[in-house]
């Protein structure tokens, strides 16, 4: 039995080795990022289909029942077909290539997006470890790269950012904050949460236009509890000329209107994991560091 521990503990000191550790990021960001398509493809569809039932049950109309729809099933199929995907159709970007994009039922094209979020996903991942080492920090790193890959893809696609992700990254952010600085990581959520509401406001009123929803200040807010508030003026700094910036591309180079609203959530996740990863003394000066030293 101690042998058998002693081998595995040798094992794990192995995969932390620093040479090794980022490699291991990056599968397990491949998988991560599997996941994330689910989330990012099933989650805006469940929402929908629970406000469709409300809407009918508002308006006394009869709610027909629905096959079970979420996370887990059913089971990943191909969305032309619906041809339920094996095993081997589900590995992480190297089903993809060996399919060449295809489905192998009826040959439909399938988005090159799925391999290109996982491996962002991996990536990301790796850059991570490389930057926090193989502490325990690293998976607070991890699950908050995970939740602003997912939120910022759903905000492109919807222009909303679902309760669903925000609230609980930032619940597991302040329950974490229990071991560590919580004070600081109230102060984060309030002073996120206020003042982007407060600049929501303030650009309605001078221009009559909505600049954001209220989904940006909750995931704000998320990221004052995990960064702690010193960090949110670069991020929305950074946010805002990034933001600024593609729009300015767009509209020039694209023919796309003014009037057309551009999602503020992408910015503010990329923003967000930059400062992260090289803010002002990161990443020894963020929240998570000091969280997860009990």
């Amino acid at each position: 039995m101690t042998d058998a521990l002693s081998s595995l503990l040798q094992g794990l000191a192995a995969l932390a080795a620093p040479g090794v550790f980022p490699i291991v990021a990056a599968v397990l960001g491949l998988i991560v990022g599997s996941f994330l398509n689910t989330v990012i493809h099933r989650l805006p569809r469940m929402l929908e289909r629970e406000w469709r039932e409300q809407c009918a049950e508002l308006e006394g109309r009869d709610v027909a029942v629905a096959s079970r729809y979420d996370l887990i099933a059913p089971r990943s199929h191909c969305p032309t077909c619906d041809t339920p995907l094996g095993a081997r159709q589900l590995v992480p970007v190297l089903s993809w290539i060996a399919l060449r994009g295809q489905c192998a039922a009826c040959h439909a094209s399938i988005s090159p997006r799925y391999p290109l979020i996982e491996l962002g996903t991996a990536m990301a991942f790796a850059i991570v470890a490389v930057t926090f080492g193989a502490g325990l920090e690293v998976w607070a790193a991890f699950l908050v790269t995970a939740f602003l890959i997912a939120l910022a893809v759903i905000d492109f696609d919807t222009h909303y950012l679902p309760d669903q992700l925000t609230l609980p990254l930032l619940w597991i952010g302040l329950a974490a904050s229990l071991a560590g600085d919580v004070r600081s990581a109230v102060i984060g959520a309030i002073v996120g949460y206020v003042s982007l509401w407060a600049f929501y406001h303030l650009f309605k009123l001078i221009t009559g236009k909505e600049g954001m929803g209220y989904g940006d200040f909750k995931l704000f807010a998320a990221l004052g509890v995990w960064l702690g508030p010193a960090a949110l003026m670069p991020i929305l700094l950074l946010a805002s000329i990034a933001g600024a910036a593609v729009g300015l591309v767009l509209v020039l180079f694209f023919n796309r209107s003014r009037q057309q609203p551009i999602a503020f959530g992408p910015f503010l996740a990329a923003s967000a994991w930059f400062v992260m990863l090289i803010g002002p003394g990161a990443p020894d000066s963020l929240l998570i560091k000091d969280w997860v030293r009990f």
